[in-house]
């Protein structure tokens, strides 16, 4: 039987927008993206069976960037949970072929620590490099399937962006 996209669940998810004092967002350039590609993104992951989504989204922080929920201070989330549909050519191929996209809420931090706290280096690596960006460039450079995405969770959170 053939992958489709309708007869497949979203995968419960998390993502953190992640800005400085002076509004910007970490962004992270992605270990796995292919040569010559630039593929940065918002720390992100899956919510554990049973895990709330807000505990999901600071250990996913911690595991991605090494930021501790001691260095941050909530300041909104997303109301609504925000989805995308995987494009075809990796349907049926990430997370086992049981997905066909991401159901997330998104929570927005602000990182009290310095930058220097910042741990990229972590048990399972997920960014090569990482830099903080404006709200324009964090949406032009997510992956194109993505993209409706940070735009909606850019405008949810306009107000404390730089």
């Amino acid at each position: 039987m053939m992958t489709t996209a309708s007869n497949l669940p979203y995968r419960p998810c998390v993502g953190v927008m992640l800005i400085n004092a002076q509004g910007q967002i970490f962004a992270g350039q992605r270990l796995d993206a292919p040569a010559g590609v630039a593929a940065w993104q918002m720390p992100q992951g899956g919510i554990d069976a049973g895990e709330k989504p807000r505990v999901a989204a600071l250990r996913e922080l911690w595991e991605e960037t090494g930021v501790t929920a001691d260095l941050v201070e909530k300041l909104a989330k997303t109301e609504d949970w925000v989805t995308y549909d995987l494009p075809p050519e990796l349907l049926g191929k990430v997370w086992g072929g049981k997905y066909r996209g991401q159901r997330q809420k998104w929570f927005l931090y602000r990182f009290t620590g310095r930058d220097d706290q910042i741990n990229i280096a972590t048990e399972h690596p997920e960014f090569s490099r990482w830099r903080w960006i404006g709200a324009e460039e964090m949406v032009a450079s997510i992956v194109p399937f993505k993209r409706g995405v940070y735009e909606e969770v850019v405008a949810a959170f306009r107000n404390w962006l730089a």
